[in-house]
């Protein structure tokens, strides 16, 4: 049966029998499935395949959120590192590292 013809009997046997809340979850609960149903379709997501395709995108967002993760820690390694060396330069200058040079 479909589920637009489904929906719509279920509908009108609300409308016939007062809607009790057995009929009323069962139309919320046909109206879900139909706009998920109608969600996916448009999305191009209703077809068997589909599920292997959300776990690759799953799979590829993962890798994403790893690379990123890791390229903000070597930005900020680097950032530390270029720190320290101008603290140890910094301090050279203090201390007259210069002079000793010459």
């Amino acid at each position: 049966m479909n589920d637009t013809v489904l929906l719509a009997q279920l509908i009108g046997q609300a409308a016939g029998e007062g809607a009790d809340v057995a009929t009323l979850r069962a139309i919320a609960e046909e109206a879900g499935q139909l706009g998920a149903g109608r969600a996916l379709a448009r999305l191009g997501l209703e077809d068997v395949a589909a599920a292997k395709d959300m776990a690759e995108l799953r799979e590829l967002l993962a890798a994403w959120r790893d690379a990123k993760r890791s390229a903000v820690k070597e930005a900020v390694a680097w950032v530390v590192r270029l720190a320290l060396a101008l603290v140890l330069v910094g301090l050279a200058v203090k201390l007259g590292f210069w002079g000793w040079v010459k």
